[in-house]
């Protein structure tokens, strides 16, 4: 593909619309597997997928080979190892949806706040939860029902070292207390350093596989630190804890995203920038490699219509003929065989030989794929003027009767039959039929059998259809 029709193939809305797509996929995939601590494999996937399409470019046909049968079994080994990741992009994008109405109550984020700091000077743990727009319901276990209005006495209560549930989570939603003494799932990346606690590696789990926002206090430290979008970020103080509070709960409120705290907004920029690079470079490489002119060749039948009612073809009728087409690569990869085929319009034939040319009129192709030759470039048949006639149908005895018997007559019904069959030269040939095998052996008295007609397939019956043959029979000791 030469430089003019690449920018014309830019020009294309549709390659606008494709590039944009592919650009928004690369960030939010970038984004999530950077959360996720996962993005190097991807890396080291983008890499292999770069020399794929250059081996593509540049025609190497041992990596293309390899990819090529690895292709299928790698598909689904990614899908096995970013299962988790996978299934996240799909909730970010499910999570576009209309955000559900959340009141950025200041009071409320005030008395957790200042309860969360009393728990962090007394040294007692506590673990906290305010979901964002992922469903977290999965990633919880155990646990006691509470839907009870929030207290700073209740929370105090609820982390006392004596209370049931107070290494577990308190689950804050919609202004109230869902649960408390909630499990939740362990970190699985190396984020953290191993002097953290269960409860530390337990908010990152959460974090890393929803955007709640999860507060912990340390009782060895007596210091709080925000968990969310799979970063850790200390509080120092209570006001700075209602304000994150409060900014949770204004973010649920709105429904245009925000982008994550901590991160510069011209780096977001950048990584948008380099995603919106990478798809051109990606779209651009595709379809030099999908643009690339090659040639197969394609064994395809030859199909005869619309022949004379009169007119039979004689000889040869599974025919076979050679194409030699060109084009893109991607239109003559879609290619199939089975949809090709030479039709040969007999209309306008008499009786006797007669040579056609095959052209790409007698051709449908695909777009832009073209017919370079045919081989062979034409055929020669022969047609013969169709006669009716009246023959017999003769038995098609197999084998001996029985040792001791012997036959002593044989009738057929009907015995003639009326046939319609091609007249080669000035005299006709005589037509054989005959009746489906009559085994003999297996005959120990008079019988009838009824069978069907056999006969060459230039002859077909006049009456549309073969009358099923009765043969009859009679044997004598």
């Amino acid at each position: 593909m030469d430089f003019a029709m690449m920018l014309q193939s830019f020009l294309d809305w549709r390659a606008l619309v494709d590039i944009l797509l592919l650009a928004a996929g690369f960030f939010f995939l970038y984004r999530t597997l950077q959360r996720l601590g996962t993005w190097s494999i991807a890396a080291g996937i983008l890499v292999a997928m770069a020399i794929y399409l250059l081996a593509t470019v540049l025609n190497l046909q041992g990596i293309e080979w390899i990819f090529g049968n690895l292709s299928q079994v790698a598909a689904i080994a990614l899908i096995v190892i970013f299962q988790p990741e996978l299934r996240k992009i799909f909730e970010r994008a499910a999570s576009v949806r209309r955000s559900r109405h959340v009141e950025a109550d200041e009071e409320l984020a005030g008395m957790l706040a200042e309860a969360l700091k009393r728990l962090a000077e007394k040294r007692e743990g506590a673990l906290v939860v305010f979901p964002g727009r992922d469903p977290v319901q999965e990633w919880l276990q155990g646990g006691y029902k509470l839907d009870a209005r929030p207290s700073l006495p209740l929370v105090m209560s609820i982390f006392d070292p004596n209370s049931p549930g107070h290494d577990g989570a308190l689950i804050v939603s919609r202004g109230s207390f869902v649960r408390f003494g909630v499990r939740l799932p362990i970190s699985q990346t190396a984020r953290l350093p191993e002097e953290y606690g269960t409860r530390h590696h337990a908010a990152m789990g959460l974090a890393e596989r929803s955007d709640a926002l999860i507060i912990v206090v340390s009782e060895e430290r007596g210091t709080m630190t925000s968990f969310q979008n799979g970063k850790m970020k200390p509080v120092n103080d209570q006001a700075g804890l209602a304000s994150a509070i409060i900014r949770h709960w204004r973010e649920l409120a709105s429904l245009t995203p925000r982008l994550p705290e901590g991160i510069p907004r011209r780096h977001v920029l950048g990584q948008m920038a380099v995603s919106l690079v990478l798809s051109v470079f990606f779209w651009s490489t595709l379809m030099v490699a999908q643009g690339e002119i090659l040639q197969k060749v394609f064994t395809v039948p030859v199909e005869f219509t619309s022949a004379p009612a009169n007119l039979a073809l004689v000889g040869e009728k599974d025919r076979r003929i050679q194409l030699h087409l060109s084009g893109p690569k991607a239109d003559l990869n879609e290619v199939n065989p089975a949809d090709l085929s030479i039709k040969v319009d007999l209309s306008k034939t008499v009786a006797g030989k007669q040579v056609f040319g095959l052209t790409a009129d007698n051709l449908r192709l695909p777009r832009n794929v073209n017919l370079l030759e045919i081989v062979p470039a034409s055929i020669e048949l022969q047609l013969a003027e169709i006669v009716q006639q009246e023959v017999s149908i003769q038995p098609q005895l197999v084998g001996k009767l029985p040792l001791g018997l012997k036959l002593l007559s044989m009738e057929i019904i009907p015995a003639r039959v009326k046939v319609l069959s091609p007249r080669i030269g000035l005299q006709q040939k005589p037509v054989a039929v005959i009746t489906t095998p009559v085994y003999l052996e297996s005959i120990g008295g008079d019988t009838s059998i009824f069978c069907k007609v056999i006969a060459p397939s230039t002859v077909q019956p006049a009456d549309k259809r073969w009358p099923d043959v009765e043969v009859v029979i009679r044997v004598g000791k």
